[in-house]
Order: structure tokens, then sequence, then C-alpha cells
């Protein structure tokens, strides 16, 4: 115990947990304005996976270059946006099955590509990709502890903390994001006043896509300089928890990957530590469900004190 804690009290521990809530947050963020608009993206995991590979593959084949791995994760992770919003919304399956079938799709189609490209199953380290420069931030760096933690993350670490403030813009302060809003909050009243409902959701399902495949093209150009096999490892899950349990909101959301990424983290740690591999790869998402209960049980309870404040209402 005496070594966990002494791990865990460090700064290293604390850039661990920023550089492993990356793709989560990411991800969340994915799920807040997909939600928001009323059509769920439970692809998230298969975007994920589609933009890692599509990175490391574009770097990878372009010499290292990490602007054309950018590109092709884009173009990978929005491939399985367009399936999604083409069967979901256009031939209007049910999306929630749409996406579950999507993952299923990316799980062995991207071991499939990858061994079709480059006769490896496993991973893409045979390619050599390129990976995204870490930043050391002026300033920031200087100050004790805090620029440890801060200073030095990957570019897309820093990017995926700014995303929070543009995607919660986004959702209040544009008028896109009131018709997002309104077509989830209420579909048939958004159409009666002019809104284009399913064009919204297409636009933010494409908004919710970009953001996964940033989430996905960190994980092989970021926190690994290659892709491989089932790496994406549930975060595409976890994130959709950290969205339900943020209430759909940004900075929430943010709060819980946050939560989650220190599990994660910690399961890291606990793994060098020696600890069975078995409990290493529970804790994750052993802390998921833990917060998903905590959190059902406090809504449970906030709309008992309501019902209980609107009956008072009524006999005053």
């Amino acid at each position: 115990m005496l070594d966990i804690l002494r791990f865990v009290l460090n700064t290293e521990f604390g850039f661990s947990v920023l550089r492993v809530t990356t793709p989560i947050l990411f991800a969340a963020l994915a799920s807040v304005v997909a939600e928001r608009s009323g059509a769920s993206n439970i692809a998230l995991e298969g975007i994920m996976l589609f933009a890692a590979l599509a990175g490391s593959l574009g770097s990878g084949f372009a010499g290292g270059s990490v602007l054309a791995g950018f590109f092709a994760a884009l173009l990978g992770g929005l491939i399985i946006t367009a399936l999604l919003i083409y069967f979901g919304l256009y031939l209007k399956t049910d999306i929630i099955l749409t996406g579950i079938a999507l993952n299923m799709l990316a799980s062995g189609g991207t071991v499939f590509i990858m061994f079709a490209l480059t006769g490896d199953k496993g991973s893409t380290a045979s390619l050599g990709s390129g990976t995204f420069p870490a930043v050391n931030i002026p300033l920031i760096e200087n100050i004790p502890v805090i620029g440890a933690i801060i200073s030095g993350q990957n570019l897309l670490t820093y990017l995926g903390f700014i995303a929070v403030a543009v995607v919660w813009a986004l959702l209040f302060r544009t008028r896109l994001g009131t018709h997002i809003r309104a077509a989830g909050e209420n579909a048939d009243a958004a159409a009666s006043v002019g809104i284009a409902v399913r064009r919204t959701r297409c636009i933010a399902l494409i908004i919710s896509g970009i953001l996964a495949s940033l989430g996905g093209v960190f994980l092989s150009m970021g926190y690994m300089n290659n892709f491989s096999k089932g790496m994406v490892s549930g975060r595409g899950f976890i994130a959709l928890a950290a969205a339900a349990m943020g209430q759909l909101s940004p900075a929430p959301a943010m709060l819980a990957s946050l939560v989650f990424g220190f599990f994660d983290a910690l399961s890291n740690l606990l793994a060098a530590l020696r600890i069975p591999d078995e409990f290493v790869k529970m804790l994750p998402y052993l802390a998921t469900v833990f917060g998903l209960v905590v959190f059902s049980a406090y809504r449970i309870w906030r709309l008992k004190q309501e019902k209980i404040a609107a009956i008072k209402d009524r006999a005053a």
C-alpha cells in the first residue's frame, strides 16, 4: 500500500493521468454532441479503432508524416461515421444496434486491413509511424509540481482540453448548437419551427466523429507510435459512461473523464508493481460500473427530492 501511495503522490503519476485521459475525453465530448442532438453515437469504439489504424498507416506510408497521418485518421473515422449516419438516419435502422454492429465491424476489419497492407496481424510497428510532438509551455514548465504535470504533454492532450471549451461554446453560444439541442429535446417541436432535424443530427454526428477520431489517432500517434490490435480497449464505452455522468455537459464530462483516466493510470501503475494481471485489467471497468451506480443513485435521490418539493408546493 505504501508503495502505491508513493507512486500516486508524485508528478509522474499526475502527468500520466492527463495523458491517459486524452482519448476518453475526446470520445466523451463526441458522445455529448451526438446525444444532445438525439442521435446516440454508440460507434465510438469503432470510429476510434479505424482512426487509429488509418492514422498509423497514413503516416507510415507517407514516410512518417504526422500531417498525413492526421488527415488519414479523420478520413478513417468519418467513414464509420458516414455508415452510422446512412443506416441510422437515412435507412432508419435502430441507431444503437447500428453502432454496435459497426463496433464489431471495426474490431475485425482493422485487423484484416492491417494484415492486407502490412502482412502483420498484431501491430503496424514495422511501418514507423510519426507521432505528435510534446509541447513545453513557457512559464508553466518552471512552476514546481504543476509544471511537471501540465507541461510537456502531447499536443493532442492540450487540444482535448481546449475542445471542452469549444464544444461548450458550440452547444450554448451558436445557432447550430441551439438547433442541436432542440433536435435532441423535442424533434417534432424543432421541425415545427423550421429546423431540419435530420440534417442537424447529421452535422452533430460528423462533429462527434471528428472528435472521436482525434481520440483514436492519439492512441496510435501520441500514446504509442503504432497501431496494435484492439488498442482502444473499451475506451469508447468508458467515454459513454463519462458523458452520461457529466449529464451531457462538456465540463462535467471532462471531470468524469479525469476520474476514469485516474483509474486507467492506476491500473498501469499496478501492472508495473506486479499486481495480478486480471485485477489490473478489471480496474478501469470496475470504476466505470461503480461510477454509474453512484450517478444513478444520485439521480434517483434528486428526482425524489423534486417530487417532494412539488408536492409541498401544491399543498401550500
